[in-house]
This record gives C-alpha cells, sequence and structure tokens, in this order.
C-alpha cells in the first residue's frame, strides 16, 4: 500500500475516532475541506506544523497517527 494512502486513512480514523468532521479539522487547521481532504485522500503529504497540529488535536503522538511503530 502506498504510504500516503495508509497515513491518510490514519487520519480519517483518527478524525472519526474524536467524532470531528473533515470541515471542523479543515477549520482547525485554518484550511478548506476540500484541502484537508486531500491529505486524508492521499493527494497532498502535511508539512510539519500540519502533522504537529493534528498529533494536538487528535490527542495522538506522530508514531500512533502514523502507525510507525
Amino acid at each position: 500500500m502506498d504510504i500516503a494512502k495508509k497515513i491518510g486513512e490514519n487520519l480519517k480514523q483518527a478524525r472519526k475516532d474524536k467524532g470531528l468532521t473533515q470541515k471542523e479539522v479543515a477549520t482547525r487547521l485554518h484550511m478548506t475541506q476540500q484541502q484537508y481532504s486531500r491529505f486524508e485522500n492521499g493527494v497532498f503529504e502535511l508539512n510539519y506544523a500540519q502533522i504537529l497540529s493534528l498529533c494536538d488535536l487528535y490527542d495522538v503522538t506522530p508514531n500512533e497517527l502514523f502507525s510507525l511503530t
């Protein structure tokens, strides 16, 4: 499996586990829902600031978020 797709699936699951919509997450990251959707679909890669923001939002470590353990 493509790593970007796997990370996208992890992002989607973490978001759902927190009971958030893509729009709610996108708003917190100061982007549109469409932009955030591209991360979950593995189309675009996250930058470091976005990774840290998502980890904080989802209350997980980068290793947990990306299944790197």
